[in-house]
């Protein structure tokens, strides 16, 4: 009954498919789009996915499960699922949740971007086509428009048209990382345009959310289906398909092959951030999560291998017009989505039609994590104190502080040297190392302190049989064996962030980003002594009494009633 209640006063999700798009929503963004693919030809193609799959299965699936069921369970935020496990890994949902707010500050920038290059779509000519504006340099050379231009005699400091109207008319980047400059109104309205979307998918809750991503979540895999056909059947596409996966065994002896194996899977799954533990706690009491996750999980890398198809056939084409190497035109992170593909639009037929397209898939891409990242935020932060904010329209003001203090700070990346700032907060906000960090601390919370048996009873309780048991053991023994392995090669092999992997950013630079990374995972040490401190007793029954669920928990409460009977009772009497 009390669970039930909870549920009810919290909301619920109308329908299962609106969780699965939610999720799909959350974990399928960007990343699947500019990140994998480029790791696949960088890291040996075709090979790639050996390590990417020994992580999938080792880590993505078990924590995913870790999580979405815990929320499930708990019908609790991030914060207040930890301290009703274990009070004693409260702060996980702290730091989690610092790292889902700095996330969701820098993020929603890209999709300024995207905005502004959509608008800038629906001219006669697209302004990245040509050296005609007003923003082109003399060394502007239009390489699209000459096929053999390799002939020819051109200064060595040319520049194309796509990657001018990027750097002078969309950012009008500074030439000093200490240089902000002025802000650039364009972007700051489109990031405007872009926080006023995120507030009103998200204002009313899962009412909202759950809505609107029948279009933020299924939109895209119409277009990239578009894209996807449309690019293998251009000049060119097969060789860049070719380029996308051909193997390269010896590439395996590499540790950063493994290295970056893992930490895709870890950014592409929003694993460690709370979002799916926000996410499931909106479900039924009895919902199948263990199937769901599954599910999700090979869709999220499904969807991972197809978009290297449609992004590498564009590629392929846009070397065999330019006549150059494919590597030479292949990048990650913005320069794909913002260069290398606008470029390859260009040269299409009908390239206004194909950069609408592109660009409306990137905007819903980043919608739908941008807005659902800020519902599992705001749940939360509510769920902290229920009775305050689930009453009126404290919730709905709680959201819209959130999103006005981010979208002020928002605009110092809106300036024209926002991209430095920008890259901070890309490279050190959302730390890789912080995430491998929260991973190894939830895998023994759950595998050890609160117990792999009693978590697998929860899901018995839930769903009404036990999962594979070989994920119990991934949780127990080789989760945190591979994440600490990861952490310490991280360590290893750091080195500080370069503007272009060339440029050197000043000492505020890097104390910036320590501040970024430090102030979400010192969070964890900080709640454990704090916890510590504030608990009555000898050391030993305060990590005891830190160490034990609530007692509001479903089999915690049945337990205590019959501890002699050692039963779970029928997921029938359980139904939210």
């Amino acid at each position: 009954m009390g669970t039930a209640h909870l549920a009810t006063s919290r909301g619920q999700w109308s329908s299962k498919i609106e969780f699965l798009l939610a999720v799909a929503g959350q974990i399928i963004g960007l990343g699947n789009v500019w990140r994998f693919p480029y790791l696949c030809y960088k890291n040996g193609g075709g090979v790639f996915f050996i390590p990417y799959v020994l992580f999938l299965f080792s880590c993505g699936i078990p924590l995913f499960l870790l999580e979405t069921s815990l929320g499930q369970y708990s019908k609790q935020g991030s914060i207040t699922c930890w301290r009703k496990i274990c009070p004693l890994f409260e702060g996980l949902g702290y730091g989690s949740q610092v790292v889902v707010l700095y996330s969701s500050i820098y993020y929603i920038i890209i999709l300024a971007w995207a905005f502004l290059y959509l608008f800038s779509s629906f001219n006669a000519e697209l302004p990245w086509a040509s050296c005609r504006n007003s923003w082109n340099t003399d060394t502007c050379v239009e390489f699209d428009r000459t096929h053999h231009y390799s002939n020819m005699t051109i200064n060595v400091n040319a520049t194309s048209p796509v990657r001018e109207f990027w750097e002078r008319r969309v950012l009008n980047i500074t030439g000093d990382i200490n240089e902000l400059g002025s802000i650039r109104w364009e972007l700051a309205l489109c990031l405007l345009l872009s926080w006023i979307l995120c507030y009103f998918c998200v204002w009313k809750g899962v009412q909202s959310t759950g809505k609107v991503v029948y279009i933020t979540a299924t939109f895209p895999y119409v277009m990239l289906a578009v894209l996807l056909v449309r690019g293998i059947t251009l000049p060119g596409a097969l060789n860049g398909i070719k380029f996308y996966l051909y193997p390269d065994p010896s590439r395996l002896s590499d540790p950063q092959v493994w290295m970056d194996a893992g930490t895709q899977i870890f950014y592409s799954y929003a694993i460690c951030i709370g979002c799916l533990i926000a996410l499931g706690s909106y479900n039924k009491y009895n919902n199948n999560c263990y199937k769901d996750c599954v599910y999700l999980c090979l869709l999220n890398s499904g969807t991972s291998f197809v978009a290297g198809f449609a992004i590498f056939s564009a590629l392929g084409f846009m070397a065999y017009e330019q006549n150059t190497d494919i590597s030479k035109v292949a990048e990650s992170g913005p320069g794909l989505a913002f260069i290398a593909y606008p470029r390859a639009v260009a040269m299409m037929p009908f390239p206004q039609l194909w950069a609408v397209f592109f660009f409306i898939m990137i905007i819903l891409l980043g919608l739908d994590s941008q807005f659902v990242g800020l519902e599992a935020l705001v749940t939360s932060i509510s769920d902290t104190n229920p009775a305050f904010f689930h009453v009126g329209h404290r919730r709905k003001l709680l959201l819209l502080a959130i999103c006005v203090v981010s979208f002020f700070i928002g605009l110092v990346m809106v300036t024209e040297g926002g991209l430095y700032i920008f890259q901070v907060f890309d490279y050190y906000a959302c730390s890789g190392m912080t995430l491998l960090l929260f991973a190894t601390l939830q895998s023994v919370c759950v595998g050890w302190i609160y117990g792999a048996d009693r978590f697998y009873d929860n899901i018995e309780d839930m769903i009404g049989y036990r999962p594979l048991g070989l994920i119990k053991y991934c949780l127990k023994y080789l989760t945190p064996v591979v994440c600490v392995g990861t952490f310490l090669f991280t360590l290893i092999k750091y080195t500080p962030l370069k503007f272009n992997n060339t440029i050197e950013y000043p000492w505020w630079g890097y104390a910036l980003g320590w501040w970024f990374t430090l102030s979400s995972t010192l969070l964890v040490p900080v709640g454990f002594l704090y916890n510590l401190s504030m608990t009555p007793g000898t050391l030993r029954q305060r990590i005891s009494a830190l160490c034990t669920p609530a007692e509001d928990l479903p089999l915690t409460k049945f337990r205590k009633k019959a501890p002699e009977l050692h039963l779970v009772p029928s997921s029938s009497d359980n139904t939210a």
